[in-house]
Formats: C-alpha cells, structure tokens, sequence
C-alpha cells in the first residue's frame, strides 16, 4: 500500500469517528433536555420524547448544515489574528 492510499485510508477512518462521536453525542444532548422537561413535570415523559424527535427533526430542516461554513470562518480569523500579533 502506498502512502496516498494509506493517507485516504486514515483520513476516512477518523472522518467516521467524528461522524460517530457527533451521533451519540446528540443522544445525550436529547436525554438531557428531555430529563429537565419530565423532573420539572412540565411535560409527561411520552410527550417530552415527541416535543424532542419533533423539533430535532424540525431544527434540522431549518437550519440545515450551516455550523461548518462557520467554523471555517472561526478558524480562519483566529489565524490572520495570530499571525498580525506575533
């Protein structure tokens, strides 16, 4: 195996860890808000999981995949940033 292949090889390795590690965090992130939604009774736990599966699948029709252009930008300028104080 060459270097390329072995490069393309890593890259998608870790690629689908992040995809991964990104996945079972919003389970928590969903446990959580629907946890504070049932403990302050505002909401029976059958209802606080359609309000979460709802609005998650909702959020991700309005929003779409916009974090990333953002972050890019972020990262962007901490450099020019860092280059221009140093």
């Amino acid at each position: 195996m060459d270097a390329a292949g072995f490069s393309f090889g890593a890259i998608v390795f870790l690629i689908a860890i992040a995809l991964a590690f990104d996945f079972l965090n919003g389970f928590h992130d969903a446990a959580n808000s629907i946890a504070t939604i049932v403990s302050t009774r505002v909401l029976r736990p059958h209802y606080a999981v359609a309000w979460a599966a709802f609005f998650n699948f909702v959020a991700f029709l309005v929003f779409g995949l916009q974090r990333r252009e953002h972050t890019i930008g972020t990262r962007r300028d901490r450099a020019v940033a860092s280059s221009i104080t140093t």
